[in-house]
């Protein structure tokens, strides 16, 4: 690894003191994270991953972070909570961890869902509601993300230039198909003919009539 790295005939060979160690370390992994990083940051912006960061509070095998959890409550989740529900949440969190958090059907939870469900299999769903309802709010992250990658996606395959000029409802449809698309594939075709047709009359027959023969 300390020798001379040799670069080959196309690759540049401006420096010719650079080690092995050197040119994997640095030029291949390190550019590697760098562009990951990259990418990172250019998809999520700086609200989105604080809201990560103080996600990861909730992860049953850290210590438990009252101050931040209340902060993640506040911050992205005020329409949930009341200013008297935010109040006792950083009681309920204080109680929660003397009284649930070493509890031997949880403190082997690896994952908030794991969590989730124990509190609710132990009966401390309801004493620590709003934990609960923290916790559950946190789990629809992953798939809200989730639809709307899919629907910008969509958007860009479904609205082209040619179909600049489509309405908000029609829009809407062809999303809605494209992102369910495995969904509709299971609808028969015939049955969305007849639906077609039961919305009202059609001058155009999309039907083929067969002839008994």
């Amino acid at each position: 690894m300390n020798e001379t790295y040799r670069y080959v005939v196309h690759q540049r060979r401006d420096k010719d003191n650079v080690t092995t160690e050197h040119h994997y370390r640095v030029e291949l992994f390190i550019a590697a994270i760098d562009s990951q990083l990259q990418e990172l940051n250019c998809r999520f912006n700086e609200s989105a991953t604080e809201l990560l960061r103080l996600s990861v509070m909730l992860d049953p095998r850290k210590s438990l972070n009252v101050e931040d959890i209340c902060k993640l409550a506040t911050s992205y989740y005020s329409l949930h909570f009341t200013d008297h529900e935010r109040n006792l949440l950083k009681l309920e969190l204080q109680h929660y961890e003397l009284d649930v958090q070493n509890h031997p059907q949880l403190k082997n939870s690896s994952t908030i869902f794991e969590l989730c469900r124990g509190l609710r299999e132990i009966g401390k769903s309801g004493t620590y509601h709003l934990l609960d309802r923290l916790i559950r709010l946190i789990l629809t992250l992953p798939v809200s993300t989730v639809t709307f990658e899919r629907a910008f996606s969509a958007m860009k395959l479904v609205k082209t230039r040619l179909r600049n000029t489509m309405n908000d409802d029609f829009l809407k449809s062809c999303l809605l198909v494209n992102i369910e698309r495995e969904i509709a594939d299971t609808f028969p075709t015939d049955e969305i003919i007849d639906d077609f047709y039961s919305m009202k009359q059609r001058r155009a027959h999309l039907k083929v009539h067969k002839v008994n023969g």
